[in-house]
Parts: structure tokens; sequence; C-alpha cells
């Protein structure tokens, strides 16, 4: 859709602030880009304000090491009525050169404002249209349901359940 960006991309490089004791990120801090990378394109294709509301299927796979390169990477693969789905990888590699490794990917979920009431709004839809695309939707739909799943389990434990 023209005017909508469907996909953004954060560079920077980890910085001793954001490692733990070991020398590599903490993953609060990658979770901290993550939603940072899906705000900005959440408002890039809605045009709006909008609020996280969800985040599934997180994966740390590698870890973010201190001076390393990292790439965030928001791809917008599901839109519903007010709401946002992207799929964002966090990449990172060392600045000198040599191949990016896949760190940590996800499913973020975010809806759109109307800034005055804090209502929801509806979103620009988007259709995928190749077999990839349609994937990745299928992926983002699937996601959110066991992730659904499971906070409906999480909310039927009570304190005497609990050790």
């Amino acid at each position: 859709m023209a005017g909508h960006a469907r996909s953004l991309t954060l560079r920077f490089l980890a910085e001793p602030t954001d490692v733990n004791y070991g020398g590599k990120v903490h993953g609060g801090v990658v979770m901290k880009w993550i939603d940072q990378a899906g705000y900005a394109a959440a408002v890039g294709w809605s045009g709006r304000y909008c609020v996280t509301v969800a985040v599934g299927g997180i994966r740390f796979v590698a870890p973010v090491r201190i001076s390393d390169l990292v790439t965030v990477s928001a791809t917008l693969v599901r839109t519903g009525t007010t709401s946002m789905n992207f799929l964002v990888e966090v990449r990172a590699r060392d600045p000198m050169g040599g191949d990016s490794r896949l760190c940590t990917h996800c499913i973020i979920v975010f809806v759109a404002l109307d800034g005055v009431e804090g209502k929801a709004v509806a979103v620009p839809s988007w259709k995928a249209d190749s077999d990839s695309d349609r994937r990745l939707s299928d992926y983002a739909e699937k996601v959110m349901t066991l992730s659904k799943g499971i906070e409906e389990t999480v909310a039927r434990i009570t304190p005497e359940d609990l050790p």
C-alpha cells in the first residue's frame, strides 16, 4: 500500500551498558529493542500512536555480544481491524565483517489508538499475496493462538497453587 511502510530496520552497536557480566546483551535489552522496532514499524504502517498488546513465540537463538553490529528488523505479517502483527528478527555480527547470525525472533502485536480517548482505531489492511507472506501470516496467527492458550492457563493458577 502506498504511503505505508511494511518493514523497518534499526541498526546500532551493542554497548557496554547493554551487557551482563558474561559480556552478552541482557535479554531484557533485546526485548526493549524488539519493542522499539515494532513500535516504529506499527506507527509507520498505521500513522497512529500504537501500543504493544502481546509478544509471542520469543526465541533467543544466539547471544548478542558487546560491540556487535545489531540489526533489528520488523516486518508486517498480518493485520486485524485495529491490530498489526510484526515478525521481528534480531541479528548480530562483528562490525569488522563476517556473516550475521540470527539471535532472537518473535511475533509482536500492536494496536493503533485514536490519541484522544485511547480507543482502538482501524488500521490499513494488508493481505498476503505470496506463498512466503501467507506462511508468515499463518505463523503469526498460530503463535498468537498458542500464546493466548498459555495466558489462559496461567490465569487459572491461584496463589494456593504456587510453592
